[in-house]
């Protein structure tokens, strides 16, 4: 008799979470009334000015409600739920010791957890605190990477490291600040790109062998 297998299609979860996330994202952007910190009058959302935060404020920049702001929460938890099962399942690619799947998952799934925190008005502890736990975890990942000799995936994910330190040092500092909005949506599509590849790459190591009966 043929042996019944899992199909683990649950390891996908992450990835079509993020794919709907693109999806609410690219809505909402093109929801957002009008306005960023360069010219307030503006129509519509710039790709080039407005940053992701924008289109999750109660009003927009130019002083109008912000009827982009439920689709972008709504993509937000989204995003916040696939990133933690990402994390929780990502340790599984490397079967390494139990504190290092613990280190992942925690520090992971801990970025996501302190997300909601948005709304209460400490957008720069709150940023500040998911994106060191979230470096944390990105970093480990990359050594379990480098130790499997996965050095495409590797060097993707330092790229989105230096992108990621890149954001942070124009934000503090306000020196190319011009640029950050562009770099902000670049650093959001390298990083989705490589959660991705992962999350595919983890559904094919765990993919049930239907070979043999």
């Amino acid at each position: 008799m043929p042996v019944k297998r899992p199909n683990n299609f649950h390891i996908f979860f992450p990835l079509i979470g993020l794919c709907f996330f693109v999806i609410l994202y690219i809505a909402s952007a093109f929801l957002y009334p009008g306005g960023n910190e360069h010219d307030r009058s503006a129509k519509g959302f710039s790709w080039q000015h407005n940053y992701w935060c924008d289109v999750l404020e109660d009003h927009a920049e130019n002083g109008k409600v912000n009827t982009a702001r439920p689709v972008a929460i709504t993509a937000m938890f989204i995003l916040a739920v696939s990133l933690a099962l990402f994390w929780y399942h990502i340790p599984k690619l490397f079967n390494f010791q139990s504190f290092f799947n613990l280190a992942v998952r925690g520090c992971g799934i801990l970025s996501m957890a302190v997300l909601p925190f948005l709304f209460t008005g400490s957008h720069d502890t709150v940023i500040n605190t998911a994106g060191v736990l979230g470096a944390t975890a990105t970093i480990l990942t990359l050594a379990g990477l480098y130790k499997i000799k996965l050095y495409k995936l590797f060097l993707l994910g330092i790229i989105c490291i230096i992108l990621f330190l890149l954001n942070n040092y124009i934000y503090y500092t306000k020196n190319y600040l011009v640029y950050l909005a562009g770099i902000q949506k670049i650093t959001f599509i390298l990083f989705l790109v490589w959660f991705g590849c992962l999350n595919i790459l983890l559904y094919k190591k765990l993919k049930p062998d239907t070979s043999h009966t």
